[in-house]
């Protein structure tokens, strides 16, 4: 069965121009959701493992007794208690005081490192410590990497919104400068009856020929980049990078991505198509 050939097509710079772009749109543009993606999975990750974690340091010696009466009445409610040794803290510490190991004692607290059994644990024991200690949870410490995380999801969510902007500029700028070029056929199909639904049918099976083209060929290049990003991230062993992942989810809408940016450009090539035919 033979397929109906359009009535006009694109001239082949503008055919070029058009897979190039699109290719490297969809290309950052599956960079930038797969970045996000996986940094909110990190700050997920990451705060999850501190929600139940906290830190009590007993700086005034006269608290300690108090101190650890609560901790021991509540021994049901802690999944683990930690006392850091001295020795532990001085190497924690000693890069931020000078002046030896006898000045450096001076200034060490009595410090526990607590793992609750629950939220409604850590926030009910921890009223009760820090009128005799320092208490501090570990994603209050933290919440400074968190909001870095945050705005880094922000930023790249921004920049796949400019992107999907930049591409409908770009199909309407094709689409309109095709009209043009096209001036005369469009007359003639007007003359013959043709419909302008008919007409804008016509761009839309060539936008979608080479935006299937070119965001499979952006889609191919971004994954082996992000893959190589996260295994960069992994490799620090440390710190909310080393959580970055994609979940199963995350990589269905990375897959979706390009066929909805395929969508979206056959949608935009409609509608600047008819509205052209509108004003003609």
């Amino acid at each position: 069965m033979k397929s109906k050939s359009i009535v006009f097509s694109l001239i082949h710079e503008q055919s070029v121009f058009m897979t190039a772009i699109m290719a490297m749109l969809t290309f950052l543009s599956v960079l930038a959701l797969g970045i996000a993606l996986s940094i909110g999975t990190g700050v997920i990750r990451w705060n999850s493992q501190w929600d139940l974690i906290a830190t009590v340091q007993i700086t005034n010696s006269s608290k300690t007794t108090e101190t650890e009466k609560i901790l021991n009445s509540h021994k049901n409610e802690i999944t683990e208690i930690n006392k850091i040794s001295n020795e532990k803290m001085k190497d924690l510490m000693q890069p931020w005081i000078s002046g030896g190991t006898n000045t450096l004692e001076r200034y060490l607290p009595i410090m526990y490192e607590i793992k609750f059994n629950s939220k409604q644990s850590l926030e009910k024991i921890g009223k009760e410590l820090s009128k005799h200690s320092r208490f501090l949870t570990h994603a209050d410490a933290l919440k400074t990497s968190t909001s870095a995380g945050w705005k880094m999801i922000i930023l790249s969510s921004f920049v796949l919104i400019l992107i999907l902007a930049t591409i409908g500029i770009c199909i309407s700028y094709i689409a309109k400068n095709t009209a043009l070029l096209h001036r005369r056929e469009l007359e003639i199909l007007n003359q013959i009856g043709a419909s302008d639904n008919f007409i804008a049918k016509q761009m839309q099976i060539i936008t979608g020929k080479i935006c299937m083209i070119a965001c499979f060929s952006g889609f191919i290049i971004a994954i082996p980049i992000l893959l190589l990003i996260l295994s960069t991230a992994h490799s620090t062993r440390v710190g909310l990078m080393s959580m970055l992942a994609i979940s199963n989810t995350g990589w269905i809408l990375l897959i979706l991505l390009p066929i909805l940016i395929i969508i979206f450009s056959i949608y935009i090539t409609k509608r600047t198509t008819l509205n052209i035919l509108k004003n003609t």
